[in-house]
């Protein structure tokens, strides 16, 4: 069974730092591009950053540069988010996402782990 689990979201007051995780199962992540994506109430569903697996080639999201960083751990198949510097306009649910090499489209997502920073 694929399945992509996140955690290490939270509650941290502005300037603070968080790193989620994402763990992958039931795949293999070489062909794939993860993503974090992140949806605040009201909002539509935001793309943060991504990495290719194979190749490590990152791409951001302009609201993030200078302060998320995206980075995996082969041995263990799972993509961290590193987030620094945060604001309460940070504040949304964060989700972990893959899509193959090939496709435009992310068809794998996680459940989603919220983050909450206080002004």
């Amino acid at each position: 069974q694929v399945q992509l689990v996140e955690s290490g979201g939270g509650l941290v007051q502005a300037g603070g730092s968080l790193r989620l995780s994402c763990a992958a199962s039931g795949l293999t992540l070489n062909n794939y591009v993860m993503g974090w994506f992140r949806q605040a109430p009201g909002k539509e569903r935001e793309f943060v950053v991504s990495i290719s697996w194979s190749a490590g080639a990152i791409f951001r999201g302009e609201s993030v540069k200078g302060r998320f960083t995206i980075s995996k751990d082969n041995t263990r198949n799972t993509v961290y988010l590193q987030m620094n510097s945060l604001r309460p306009e940070d504040t949304a649910v964060y989700y972990c996402a893959g899509r193959r090499l090939t496709s435009r489209e992310y068809d794998l997502w996680g459940q989603g782990t919220q983050v909450t920073v206080s002004s």
